[in-house]
Order: structure tokens, then sequence, then C-alpha cells
């Protein structure tokens, strides 16, 4: 590939509202850049919330930094009535229609879903442009952009990608690639956290959060031509010798609640699979590398990845501010243990408020700058533009 310019893809992970995170790392991007620079990303994949990131940016990708002004505005604005009732009634309501219809079968069948996510719909409406995708295709400021939702039905993580040209779609085991005009169904699909938000359906198949049986979520950016990654995830827990040290002090004997545990499980269908995707990649970049002289056949092609992840633990961020949360929210997330330290691993997920987006936005700002270097050379931009 000697000669030809890569193509650079944005992979966002999913994560509730740890997706604001993701907000500061791409301001701080658009702070190195110089003046009236293109959009750096003609790939753009998002998952989960990071999906509404992705999508955000690229229908306005013909002017990327007012584009992560808008999205960090956003952010910064975001109160958790606005994505899911918060209120005394509609806290009630859906709790009780979740227990009488879901677990004990009384009633027509409903959506299973714990929590109101109706008002995100208005406000993904409200903010987001889609015709800005097709205005930045012709433009050639933006090649493709996806987002992956899970098939209930089929048991198939499927991306949906909208693009410059006929890419063709893909098959692979539990993954579907499928070329659609990407829409607001599409997003809150994606963003529908299992048992928390409900389900939606798209044609004749009901979808839920991509994060789910994604095995592999670099693979789409691949897929649609990016031939390098910066990858931002959203792991509030970092890897090191002092992380293993303050978990082992902290052990005890206590029986886990249930925030906690679904902290973990939500760890797992957000986090897990793509640190793991990371570790894969790089393990055949090495093999790649030891065939120098070999041509690189598909698939075996090195392809360069950057990650930048949150260096604070995020559940400790979201404990600090759980006061936050609207006062019917605070006791129905209470009796799981989810305003307790040990289970605010569930919180972060689910604080849509401004002083913790606040602080995660510029969390991600601090932390992609501490890697200003490498994030230049990355993009190839200037690295003393600052």
């Amino acid at each position: 590939m000697s000669g030809v310019p890569p193509v650079t893809g944005l992979i966002l992970s999913g994560g509730g509202a740890r997706a604001a995170y993701q907000v500061g790392v791409l301001a701080a991007i658009a702070q190195l850049l110089p003046a009236g620079a293109p959009n750096p990303f003609p790939v753009i994949v998002g998952t989960s919330a990071g999906a509404i990131n992705a999508v955000s940016l690229a229908s306005g990708a013909l002017n990327f930094t007012l584009a992560v002004e808008r999205l960090t505005a956003f952010w910064r604005q975001l109160e958790s009535h606005r994505v899911m009732r918060s209120d005394w009634p509609g806290v009630i309501h859906q709790a009780s229609r979740f227990v009488s219809r879901s677990v004990l079968g009384l009633g027509p069948q409903a959506p299973v879903a714990l929590l109101n996510s109706s008002p995100l719909r208005d406000l993904l409406n409200d903010n987001i442009s889609f015709s800005g995708i097709d205005q930045a295709i012709a433009a050639q400021q933006l090649r493709a952009v996806a987002l992956t939702a899970f098939g209930y039905t089929s048991g198939q993580a499927v991306t949906f990608y909208q693009s410059e040209r006929a890419i063709d779609g893909w098959l692979r085991h539990r993954r579907i690639g499928r070329p659609a005009a990407l829409t607001v169904e599409h997003l809150l699909a994606s963003s529908a956290i299992p048992l928390l938000f409900a389900p939606v359906n798209i044609g004749e198949e009901y979808f839920g959060d991509g994060a789910v049986r994604q095995s592999a979520p670099i693979s789409p950016a691949l897929h649609l031509g990016a031939t390098r990654v910066l990858v931002v995830g959203v792991s509030g827990n970092p890897r090191g010798p002092d992380t293993a040290g303050a978990q082992a002090r902290h052990l005890n004997a206590r029986q886990p609640s249930l925030a906690q545990i679904g902290g973990h499980l939500l760890n797992s269908t957000f986090i897990d699979s793509l640190e793991s995707d990371i570790e894969l990649l790089e393990r055949l970049n090495h093999f790649s590398r030891l065939l120098p002289d070999q041509p690189h056949g598909p698939g075996l092609a090195p392809v360069d990845v950057l990650v930048i992840a949150p260096s604070q633990p995020l559940d400790e961020i979201a404990a600090r501010h759980r006061h936050e949360l609207p006062a019917a929210l605070r006791l129905f997330l209470r009796g799981p243990g989810a305003t307790k330290t040990s289970g605010a691993g569930v919180l972060s997920y689910l604080l849509f408020e401004k002083g913790y987006c606040t602080e995660l936005i510029e969390l991600g700002r601090k932390d992609a700058l501490a890697q200003r270097e490498a994030l230049s050379r990355f993009l190839g931009i200037d690295a003393h533009n600052l």
C-alpha cells in the first residue's frame, strides 16, 4: 500500500452516559487540527451511545470543528428527563408495567424495559440532521458512517451503514453488514441497553444495543475501507499494577448487590469485546510484520491502531455525582444498590446529568492531550498547533 494515503476510521464504542468521554477526546482533536482542516475521519463507526456520537459527527462532517462544538454542547446540557422518564409518574408507571406484563405475564405483551426512554426520540430528532450525512458524502468529506444493533430474533450483530458508493455487505459468524439510509430508528435501536431500554423494530425484527454479541467491534470500519483506526473506549478501569493492588485491598466477603452484578454484566457487554478485538488485531499486526517480504493477503495487511481510554475509573466519578439523579430515579435505583459505591458501575451508564457528563468530557480532553504527540503522528497533524 506504499504511496496510498491511509484511510482513517474512528471507532466510538458504547456505554450509555459514559459516551460523554468520547466528546472530550473529539474536542481535543478539533483543538489540535489547524483552522479549516477537513474531517479527519472518512470512516466513522459507532455502537450504542457511541452511535449517537458517530452519526452526529458524520452529519456535520462538512465542518468537523463545528460538529464537535455542537456535540459538546449537547452533552454538557444533557439531563436525565431528556433521555428517559425520570418523573415520579413515569418511573412508577414503567416499573409497574414491567412487573405486571414482563414478570407476571398480565395484560398485553409489551417491549421488555425497566425504563421509559421515549423522550430520547425527540432529543435525537431535535439535534441530529440526517440529511447532513448525504451532503458530507457528496462533498467527499465522508466515505461511510455505520452503527451496529443486535437482532433479538436472528441473534446477529447487524451493522447498518451509509456510504459514498456501493460497498458490498458482509456476512460473518453472527455479524452482518447491511447498507441503509440511517434514521433515528437505527440510533434508538443501537442504544437500547438490554432490559433497561425497550428494543426497536426495524423492518421485520426488533433490535437492541449493538454491543450485545458484537465480537469484532473494529471490523465494520475495516469492511468500509479504513486502513488505520482510532478507538475511543469507555472502559473506566485502567489496567496496571496499582489497579490490581487496589482491587486486592478492597476484596471482601459481602454478597454482591444486584447493581454490582449488573455493572459487571454491562462491562462485559460494552467493554470486554472491544478490548479483546484490539488485542487480536495487535497480534495479527505482529504476525503480518514477521513476513515483511511477503505480499499481504486479504485481512493480513497491518492496521495501525491508536486507543484512547479513560485514565480514571468512571464508576468512581459516577459515585461522586449520584446526587444529581432525579429523586424518582434515585429511589428506583437505590433498592438494587446502584446508588452505593459498590454498584456505581450501573450508575455510570445511566447518569445523564450535566455535572457527570461535563467531568467525563474534561477527562476525555485531558487524556487525549496527554497523548498529543502520538495522536498528532497518527492523524498527520502538527503537534505544535496548540
